[in-house]
């Protein structure tokens, strides 16, 4: 048993240190990452295991969960958002969601999802509202009146060759843009947005997808080889989009909110690069898993709200409403007085 403990641990340590490393030197163990939660769990069960039968061996799995909650954060928070102040005329609510398209083809089989979309939106009233994979009708039928400064993006083609992504404000936008990723439907758009004597940045990410169906039957009928080499792939695909990413924040002059669909945990080094000194919401004011995306019934946080360390994060809200395959995310923030 104890021989079986060490191989985990040694997997569990090499999933941990991929985080760290630059997806470009070990792409192929890069997909690690995804299994993290799954690993802890396993070790919190051996150090029961060993605690009941009182061995000292416990204690590899003792450490090796206490290095993974200092260096990389919990996937589950006990602890409840925090609504303090949340109504403050100070605050800043953001919403990011991945619509898919709105059901335009219906791969949710349910009538009516774009009103309900646009009904859940209206009720929860964000005043930046953040969309991957919008629809392009969005730009023409005037929904959504309620945010009158906007940008929508998208490059027009049968099939599309952009994936749309939409940033609403009730904030005046005085810049907008998009970072093209070379080779890949996907993008990046950002917006600098005028709040009080601020000027914020709101960068909406979309980065390349797995394109895995979430469904033991599609997952087990691929090939390991085929699995192994598409992620691989896309993990460097993601390696260079979030790169872009970075380097436009850094010569980006102002408080910025990265929003998006990062196709990948927290536990990547595609999410340690992109976060850097941010603040994810959900590990400052979040509960439970944070569940934006269900993969063989797990549930999975590929979705983010990041703030500048100058940005406070009163509180995180991840939604329950099935009307996509994944779930809507939204942070109330507000910047800080020193700031």
């Amino acid at each position: 048993m104890y021989g079986i403990n060490l191989l985990f641990g040694l997997i569990t340590l090499v999933a941990l240190i991929v985080a760290f490393i630059p997806v470009t030197y070990l792409p192929a163990l890069s997909a690690i990452s995804f299994l993290v939660p799954a690993l802890i769990s396993i070790h919190v069960a051996f150090v029961l295991f060993w605690f009941v039968r009182k061995k000292r061996y416990m204690l590899l799995s003792g450490a090796l969960v206490v290095i993974w909650y200092m260096l990389l954060g919990t996937f589950y928070r006990f602890s409840g958002p925090s609504n303090a102040d949340a109504d403050s005329e100070k605050s800043l609510s953001v919403m990011s969601f991945n619509s898919r398209r709105f059901n335009e083809h219906r791969q949710l089989d349910r009538d009516n999802v774009d009103s309900l979309i646009l009904d859940f939106v209206t009720e929860k009233d964000p005043d930046i509202l953040c969309f991957q994979e919008c629809y392009y009708l969005m730009k023409r039928n005037g929904a959504l009146g309620q945010y009158k400064y906007r940008y929508v993006d998208y490059e027009w083609g049968k099939p599309a060759k952009r994936v749309i992504q939409a940033i609403y404000s009730k904030y005046p936008i005085i810049k907008k843009d998009s970072i093209l990723f070379p080779k890949s439907s996907n993008s990046a758009i950002y917006a600098d947005i005028q709040y009080g004597n601020d000027t914020l940045r709101i960068y909406n990410v979309h980065l390349q997808s797995f394109s895995i169906i979430p469904e033991f039957d599609a997952i087990t009928n691929q090939k390991s080889s085929k699995l192994l080499a598409r992620s691989k792939q896309v993990m460097l695909k993601q390696h260079e989009q979030v790169n872009l990413v970075k380097e436009s924040m850094r010569q980006n002059p102002y408080k910025k909110i990265v929003v998006g669909d990062f196709n990948n945990t927290q536990y990547s080094n595609v999410y340690q690069t992109i976060k850097g000194e941010m603040t994810d919401t959900f590990l400052e004011k979040g509960s439970s898993f944070g569940r934006t995306y269900n993969l063989l019934g797990f549930p999975m946080r590929i979705d983010y709200i990041l703030a500048d360390p100058s940005i406070e994060v009163v509180s995180h809200k991840n939604f329950n409403e099935k009307l996509s395959d994944h779930y809507p995310v939204m942070a109330i923030l507000r910047i800080k007085e020193d700031h």
